[in-house]
């Protein structure tokens, strides 16, 4: 059974997108990765003019993570909360538009939102916050190698993984990859993730099999 059959009722029409920057993507694509209701995260780069971004000639995009998430299990706004409780969103912090603070709206009703807990987070900070919030103008998807980056440093877990995942483009859309990547990194404790498994809108075998395979993993 390959992951797509495996995960198919998780991938719902009514997904919402959501694009950030906030410093180097590896870790906050494993952060949000860890989130329940994040179905898929993808590292690439945006916010520039630069023509055909990579890791090497970056031009003026920023690095940026992009989640696929459900909006009855986690709303846009505590996405918004999560993205600026875990970084330093002033410009001071950053050189240049690699690593700068930023989001990028997909619609009227995310920059409203996004007005909106930027003034709450404030309050909570105590400080202004200067994230460079704008529409969203493109999105470039970063090299495969950038893709769920700490689950690719255990090649043992790769491996174990290899009857699931056909190829790269199987890897990069799985929620259960992005939830590898988070617990790899220290996002998820190993019962929780099995719980939250336990409570995905899979079938039974399908739960079985995810379950009874991150079990046995060795890393």
């Amino acid at each position: 059974m390959g992951i797509e059959a495996i995960e198919k009722g998780l991938y719902k029409s009514d997904l919402e997108t959501a694009t950030f920057g906030m410093g180097c993507f590896w870790g906050p694509e494993a952060r949000f990765g860890s989130l329940p209701g994040v179905i898929r995260t993808r590292v690439g780069y945006t916010g520039g003019t630069t023509p055909s971004p990579t890791y090497r000639q970056m031009g003026d995009h920023t690095e940026t993570v992009e989640i696929d998430f459900d909006p009855k299990i986690l709303r846009y706004e505590d996405v918004l909360r999560h993205f600026w409780r875990n970084h330093y969103p002033n410009r001071d912090q950053y050189k240049g538009r690699q690593y700068l603070s930023l989001l990028r709206c997909h619609d009227d009703k995310q920059l409203e939102l996004a007005e909106i807990v930027k003034r709450e987070m404030e309050e909570e900070l105590g400080e202004s916050i200067e994230t460079d919030i704008a529409e969203l103008t493109g999105f470039t998807l970063a090299e495969e190698r950038h893709q769920k980056y700490y689950l690719k440093r255990y090649p043992k877990a790769l491996e174990q993984l290899g009857g699931l995942y056909r190829g790269a483009d199987e890897l990069l859309d799985s929620t259960f990859a992005a939830r590898l990547n988070g617990f790899v990194k220290g996002f998820r404790s190993k019962d929780s993730l099995l719980e939250e498994i336990a409570d995905w809108e899979i079938d039974v075998e399908a739960k079985r099999v995810l379950s009874d395979l991150f079990r046995q993993m060795k890393w």
